[in-house]
Formats: C-alpha cells, sequence, structure tokens
C-alpha cells in the first residue's frame, strides 16, 4: 500500500518549483491533492501531470494573501475529499524593489509588508483554518522556510529572512500547541534550489542562470557541488508528512542545502589561492 493512501493534502504554492514536485510526489503516493497558486496556467500543467498519474485533484486559483482564496481552498477541499491530513506551506516569495539600486534595509518597507503578507501572514491564517480539521485528523504541517533565516546574513534577501525567521518561531512554537491533539508540525529550510523563485524575485533569466551556475560551480558556496532540485526538498517534506517515518520528529527544520550554511567563507577560502 502507498504511504499516502487515503490521505488528503493541500500544497501552496504548487504551480511550479517545490510546491508542485511536493504535489505531484504526495499524489504518486497515495494521497489526494488540493493545489493552488496565482498562475492559473502553471497550476493546470500541475494538475495534468497529477491525473496522468491517477491522482484525484482539487484545483484552487487565486491569492494565497486573500482571506476568500484561504476559505475557498479549506472549504473545496472538505466538500470534494471529506477531510484534510496534510498541510504543506510552500507559498512565499522574495521581492524587488523597482529600484535596482534599493537593496537590504533601504528597500521600502511596502515590500517588506507583501513580504510578510505572503511568508508569514497567510500560513498563519491557513493554519489557523486548517487547525480543527487536523485536529480530528490527527494530521500533519509541514512549512517551508529557508537558510536564509539563519544566523548567517544574506543581504540580498533581508526581508525574506526575516520573514522566514518568523516562520521557524511560529514552527517551533506552534508544534508545542498541536502535538497535544496528535498534531505534528515541522519545517524544511532549503538553500540553493534551482526554481523560478530568482526570477520571482527580480532577475531575469540570464541573471538567474548565471547566479545558479555560480553557486553550483563554486564549492566555496555549495559544497556539494550542484545546485538543489525541487525534488530534493519534496522528498524531505514528504518523510516529515509521513507519520509512520518521522512520528517522533517535532518542531524541527531539516536544512536541504548541499552543506551551504556550513561553510564560513573566510575559512573557506584556499591557501594556496591567497599565496598566490
Amino acid at each position: 500500500m502507498s504511504r499516502f493512501a487515503g490521505k488528503v493534502a493541500i500544497v501552496t504554492g504548487s504551480s511550479s518549483g517545490i510546491g508542485r514536485a511536493t504535489a505531484i510526489l504526495l499524489g504518486k503516493d497515495g494521497a489526494k491533492v488540493t493545489i493552488t497558486g496565482r498562475n492559473q496556467k502553471r497550476l493546470e500543467e500541475t494538475a495534468q501531470t497529477l491525473t496522468k498519474s491517477g491522482v484525484e485533484v482539487n484545483i484552487v486559483a487565486g491569492d494565497i494573501t486573500k482571506s476568500e482564496c484561504q476559505d475557498t481552498l479549506v472549504e473545496s477541499t472538505l466538500k470534494k475529499f471529506g477531510k484534510i491530513d496534510i498541510l504543506v506551506n510552500n507559498a512565499g516569495a522574495s521581492f524587488a524593489d523597482p529600484d535596482p539600486t534599493k537593496t537590504g534595509i533601504n528597500t521600502g518597507v511596502d515590500i517588506l509588508q507583501k513580504t510578510l503578507d505572503v511568508n508569514v501572514l497567510s500560513v498563519v491564517q491557513l493554519i489557523q483554518k486548517c487547525k480543527p480539521h487536523l485536529i480530528k485528523s490527527q494530521g500533519e504541517i509541514v512549512n517551508v522556510s529557508t537558510i536564509a533565516s539563519q544566523k548567517t546574513s544574506v543581504i540580498h534577501l533581508t526581508y525574506y529572512g526575516m520573514a522566514k525567521a518568523a516562520i521557524d518561531q511560529l514552527t517551533r512554537c506552534t508544534s508545542l500547541e498541536l502535538i497535544e491533539h496528535g498534531v505534528r508540525m515541522n519545517s524544511v529550510s532549503p538553500g540553493f534550489i534551482d526554481t523560478p523563485f530568482l526570477n520571482a524575485g527580480g532577475l531575469d533569466e540570464t541573471s538567474a542562470k548565471k547566479v545558479a551556475e555560480y553557486y553550483a560551480s563554486n564549492r566555496d558556496c555549495i559544497p556539494s557541488g550542484r545546485a538543489g532540485t525541487s525534488e530534493d526538498v519534496a522528498k524531505c517534506i514528504a518523510f516529515l508528512a509521513d507519520r509512520e517515518a518521522s512520528s517522533y520528529i517535532v518542531g524541527q527544520s531539516i536544512v536541504i542545502d548541499g552543506g551551504a550554511s556550513l561553510v564560513v567563507t573566510m575559512a573557506s577560502q584556499k591557501l594556496a589561492k591567497m599565496l598566490g
């Protein structure tokens, strides 16, 4: 029997990247899946991949930051599938200032608000709305964070890192509330993953490709020597959503970054290179 047979999952931000890979993996492993995102065309592509594999799919196109979209997501899932077993809070984004010379703290506070709305507030609201149904099913929540939320500084992702640090704390605190009711909450913290994320953050296709190639070829950035894939992250999300495999893991975040967060830049420089 497939490990998620009889389970119902909601995966936000599933029109592409990590969300799409997660929805496909959960579906192939037996789950019925509700997918959601703002891009109708890409969402339909995800749905087609799932239905071709015989997966039952519920599609909700909309803006996850809007209460109406959240309500539709929960209500349509319950109407079609009767319950909610797994909630994957994957939807997230980093926004660039219209002025390309402004980065970090120089970026407008309107950008900060947009970042908090999608990465934090929508997650809190969706958890609140799914909570009674997850308690009923003794379900699982997996949040998607980032290594940019950790102690190292990623200055071009200041607001995004701040928002995801809030998700890390939400995971720690709320997991203790929910485990009393039999619901587990954990999170994953990806490093550099080859997805449309950079494009959404303001880089064109050519620039995003250059960044990906630089990181992948520079072991001072990614010790494993390659960019991560959406499937790398999806497999970890599925592990945390699998009560049989990870039942004793509560309130934790698993880093998926090819060793990037272990590198201290100064210490990683080669002595031969410094000496010429």
